[in-house]
Protein backbone atom coordinates (compact mmCIF):
# COMPACT_ATOMS: atom_id res chain seq x y z
CA UNK A 1 0.00 0.00 0.00
CA UNK A 2 1.50 3.20 -0.93
CA UNK A 3 0.80 6.78 0.41
CA UNK A 4 1.88 10.29 -1.43
CA UNK A 5 3.01 11.29 2.18
CA UNK A 6 6.00 9.68 4.15
CA UNK A 7 5.26 7.45 7.98
CA UNK A 8 6.73 7.94 10.75
CA UNK A 9 6.16 5.13 12.87
CA UNK A 10 6.76 5.82 16.36
CA UNK A 11 7.39 2.36 17.71
CA UNK A 12 9.95 0.18 18.40
CA UNK A 13 8.15 -2.81 18.53
CA UNK A 14 9.52 -4.98 15.93
CA UNK A 15 6.09 -6.70 15.61
CA UNK A 16 4.26 -3.64 14.75
CA UNK A 17 7.05 -2.84 12.28
CA UNK A 18 6.68 -6.47 10.81
CA UNK A 19 2.82 -5.81 10.28
CA UNK A 20 3.32 -2.17 8.69
CA UNK A 21 6.19 -3.35 6.37
CA UNK A 22 3.74 -6.40 4.96
CA UNK A 23 1.33 -4.92 4.23
CA UNK A 24 3.11 -3.06 2.17
CA UNK A 25 3.79 0.98 4.18
CA UNK A 26 7.49 2.27 3.52
CA UNK A 27 8.04 4.47 6.68
CA UNK A 28 10.86 5.66 9.39
CA UNK A 29 11.12 4.30 12.86
CA UNK A 30 11.66 7.04 15.27
CA UNK A 31 11.21 5.97 18.87
CA UNK A 32 9.10 8.68 21.19
CA UNK A 33 10.87 8.89 24.82
CA UNK A 34 8.18 9.63 26.99
CA UNK A 35 7.17 9.14 30.43
CA UNK A 36 4.25 6.79 30.23
CA UNK A 37 2.48 7.41 33.28
CA UNK A 38 -1.36 8.26 33.86
CA UNK A 39 -4.12 9.26 36.28
CA UNK A 40 -5.28 6.38 38.50
CA UNK A 41 -8.52 8.12 37.75
CA UNK A 42 -8.71 7.11 34.12
CA UNK A 43 -10.51 4.13 32.61
CA UNK A 44 -8.40 1.74 32.08
CA UNK A 45 -9.84 1.58 28.32
CA UNK A 46 -8.58 4.73 27.70
CA UNK A 47 -5.38 4.50 29.12
CA UNK A 48 -4.06 3.28 25.84
CA UNK A 49 -5.48 5.64 23.68
CA UNK A 50 -4.09 8.24 25.80
CA UNK A 51 -0.41 6.71 25.65
CA UNK A 52 -0.86 6.70 21.99
CA UNK A 53 -1.80 10.41 21.22
CA UNK A 54 1.70 11.24 23.51
CA UNK A 55 3.72 9.30 21.53
CA UNK A 56 2.61 11.26 18.27
CA UNK A 57 2.44 14.39 19.90
CA UNK A 58 6.88 14.54 20.61
CA UNK A 59 7.37 14.53 16.64
CA UNK A 60 4.46 17.52 16.21
CA UNK A 61 6.63 20.54 15.98
CA UNK A 62 8.86 18.75 13.81
CA UNK A 63 6.08 17.77 10.87
CA UNK A 64 6.16 19.11 7.44
CA UNK A 65 4.11 16.77 5.42
CA UNK A 66 4.62 13.42 7.04
CA UNK A 67 2.08 11.86 9.22
CA UNK A 68 3.09 9.76 12.13
CA UNK A 69 1.48 6.67 13.31
CA UNK A 70 1.75 5.72 17.09
CA UNK A 71 0.09 2.63 19.02
CA UNK A 72 -0.07 1.72 22.58
CA UNK A 73 -2.11 -1.87 23.53
CA UNK A 74 -2.55 -2.52 27.20
CA UNK A 75 -3.69 -6.13 28.64
CA UNK A 76 -7.06 -5.83 30.72
CA UNK A 77 -7.96 -8.34 33.80
CA UNK A 78 -10.92 -7.40 36.00
CA UNK A 79 -9.71 -4.22 35.63
CA UNK A 80 -6.77 -4.04 36.01
CA UNK A 81 -3.56 -3.06 33.70
CA UNK A 82 -1.18 -6.23 33.16
CA UNK A 83 2.15 -4.40 31.82
CA UNK A 84 5.25 -6.01 30.45
CA UNK A 85 6.62 -8.41 33.00
CA UNK A 86 9.58 -7.33 35.19
CA UNK A 87 10.95 -10.83 35.11
CA UNK A 88 10.70 -14.30 34.96
CA UNK A 89 8.49 -14.62 38.38
CA UNK A 90 6.14 -11.85 37.39
CA UNK A 91 5.72 -13.55 34.13
CA UNK A 92 4.69 -16.72 35.81
CA UNK A 93 2.46 -14.35 38.16
CA UNK A 94 0.87 -12.78 35.42
CA UNK A 95 0.13 -16.36 33.13
CA UNK A 96 -1.48 -17.65 36.36
CA UNK A 97 -3.65 -14.74 36.97
CA UNK A 98 -5.06 -15.13 33.17
CA UNK A 99 -4.93 -19.17 33.37
CA UNK A 100 -8.72 -20.03 32.54
CA UNK A 101 -10.74 -16.67 32.47
CA UNK A 102 -11.01 -14.30 29.91
CA UNK A 103 -9.94 -10.65 29.71
CA UNK A 104 -9.60 -7.76 26.90
CA UNK A 105 -6.52 -6.27 24.90
CA UNK A 106 -7.24 -2.85 23.86
CA UNK A 107 -4.45 -0.95 21.53
CA UNK A 108 -5.04 2.10 20.28
CA UNK A 109 -3.82 4.21 17.56
CA UNK A 110 -2.78 7.87 16.72
CA UNK A 111 -2.46 9.28 13.08
CA UNK A 112 -0.52 12.98 13.45
CA UNK A 113 0.08 15.21 10.73
CA UNK A 114 0.53 18.57 10.27
CA UNK A 115 -2.96 19.51 9.83
CA UNK A 116 -4.98 16.99 11.95
CA UNK A 117 -5.28 13.98 14.39
CA UNK A 118 -7.44 10.87 14.56
CA UNK A 119 -7.20 8.73 17.12
CA UNK A 120 -9.16 5.13 17.16
CA UNK A 121 -8.51 2.10 19.88
CA UNK A 122 -10.10 -1.25 19.30
CA UNK A 123 -10.84 -4.08 21.54
CA UNK A 124 -10.27 -7.96 21.66
CA UNK A 125 -11.49 -10.24 24.06
CA UNK A 126 -9.27 -13.40 24.90
CA UNK A 127 -9.80 -16.65 26.35
CA UNK A 128 -7.14 -18.90 27.93
CA UNK A 129 -7.35 -22.16 28.67
CA UNK A 130 -6.76 -23.56 31.79
CA UNK A 131 -2.65 -23.40 32.28
CA UNK A 132 -0.70 -25.90 34.68
CA UNK A 133 2.82 -24.70 36.09
CA UNK A 134 4.72 -26.70 33.91
CA UNK A 135 2.31 -25.10 30.87
CA UNK A 136 3.79 -21.56 32.11
CA UNK A 137 6.92 -22.25 32.63
CA UNK A 138 7.54 -23.86 29.36
CA UNK A 139 6.22 -21.11 27.47
CA UNK A 140 7.81 -18.66 29.03
CA UNK A 141 11.62 -20.06 28.82
CA UNK A 142 10.55 -21.09 24.96
CA UNK A 143 8.72 -18.06 23.99
CA UNK A 144 10.58 -15.52 26.59
CA UNK A 145 7.48 -13.27 26.38
CA UNK A 146 8.92 -10.34 28.65
CA UNK A 147 8.34 -7.66 26.48
CA UNK A 148 4.94 -8.32 25.83
CA UNK A 149 2.20 -6.93 27.52
CA UNK A 150 0.02 -9.76 29.81
CA UNK A 151 3.54 -11.59 29.44
CA UNK A 152 1.88 -13.14 26.54
CA UNK A 153 1.98 -13.06 22.61
CA UNK A 154 -0.96 -14.50 20.58
CA UNK A 155 1.07 -15.44 17.58
CA UNK A 156 3.40 -17.64 20.20
CA UNK A 157 0.25 -20.03 21.47
CA UNK A 158 -2.70 -20.21 19.49
CA UNK A 159 -4.67 -23.91 18.79
CA UNK A 160 -3.12 -25.46 15.94
CA UNK A 161 -4.48 -24.83 12.26
CA UNK A 162 -7.27 -21.66 13.81
CA UNK A 163 -8.09 -19.05 11.98
CA UNK A 164 -7.16 -15.87 14.35
CA UNK A 165 -8.53 -13.25 12.36
CA UNK A 166 -11.59 -11.51 12.30
CA UNK A 167 -13.76 -11.38 8.88
CA UNK A 168 -12.56 -8.12 8.73
CA UNK A 169 -9.21 -9.03 8.65
CA UNK A 170 -9.38 -11.24 6.24
CA UNK A 171 -11.19 -9.32 3.86
CA UNK A 172 -8.04 -6.66 4.37
CA UNK A 173 -5.89 -9.28 3.74
CA UNK A 174 -7.90 -10.47 0.89
CA UNK A 175 -8.05 -7.42 -0.93
CA UNK A 176 -4.46 -6.51 -1.09
CA UNK A 177 -3.24 -10.12 -2.21
CA UNK A 178 -1.76 -11.23 1.36
CA UNK A 179 -4.05 -13.71 3.31
CA UNK A 180 -1.01 -15.15 3.68
CA UNK A 181 0.23 -13.21 6.14
CA UNK A 182 -2.21 -14.45 8.86
CA UNK A 183 -0.23 -17.90 8.54
CA UNK A 184 3.07 -15.95 8.35
CA UNK A 185 2.79 -14.18 11.63
CA UNK A 186 2.06 -17.44 13.58
CA UNK A 187 5.60 -18.47 15.73
CA UNK A 188 6.76 -21.55 15.13
CA UNK A 189 9.69 -22.74 17.99
CA UNK A 190 12.80 -23.65 17.06
CA UNK A 191 12.39 -26.41 19.14
CA UNK A 192 9.64 -27.84 16.83
CA UNK A 193 7.16 -28.23 19.91
CA UNK A 194 4.38 -25.57 20.12
CA UNK A 195 1.92 -24.85 23.17
CA UNK A 196 -1.65 -23.39 22.77
CA UNK A 197 -2.32 -20.70 25.89
CA UNK A 198 -5.38 -19.30 23.58
CA UNK A 199 -8.75 -21.12 23.57
CA UNK A 200 -10.34 -18.65 21.48
CA UNK A 201 -10.43 -14.24 20.44
CA UNK A 202 -13.22 -12.48 20.21
CA UNK A 203 -12.49 -9.57 17.99
CA UNK A 204 -9.10 -8.48 16.08
CA UNK A 205 -6.04 -10.87 16.00
CA UNK A 206 -3.53 -7.90 14.60
CA UNK A 207 -5.24 -5.80 17.85
CA UNK A 208 -3.65 -8.36 20.26
CA UNK A 209 -0.60 -8.17 18.32
CA UNK A 210 -0.36 -4.82 19.09
CA UNK A 211 -1.77 -2.94 15.69
CA UNK A 212 -5.12 -3.37 14.62
CA UNK A 213 -3.14 -3.28 10.60
CA UNK A 214 -6.80 -3.13 8.83
CA UNK A 215 -7.67 0.01 11.06
CA UNK A 216 -4.32 1.90 10.06
CA UNK A 217 -4.87 1.63 6.52
CA UNK A 218 -8.39 2.21 6.61
CA UNK A 219 -7.54 5.36 8.23
CA UNK A 220 -4.84 6.58 6.76
CA UNK A 221 -6.85 7.07 3.63
CA UNK A 222 -8.04 10.27 5.32
CA UNK A 223 -4.80 11.83 5.46
CA UNK A 224 -3.89 11.38 1.37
Amino acid sequence: MKLIRSLILASSSPRRQYLMREVGFTFTVRTPDIDESFSAAMPVKEVPAFLAQKKAKVFESELTNEVVVASDTVVILENEILNKPLDRNEAIKMLTQLSGKTHTVVTAVCLLSKEKTVCFSDQTNVTFRALSINDIEYYIDTFKPLDKAGAYGAQDCLPEKFNPCSQEEINFLNGIGRSDLIEQTITQPTTGKSITIIDHLEGSYFTVMGLPIHLVAQNLKTFL
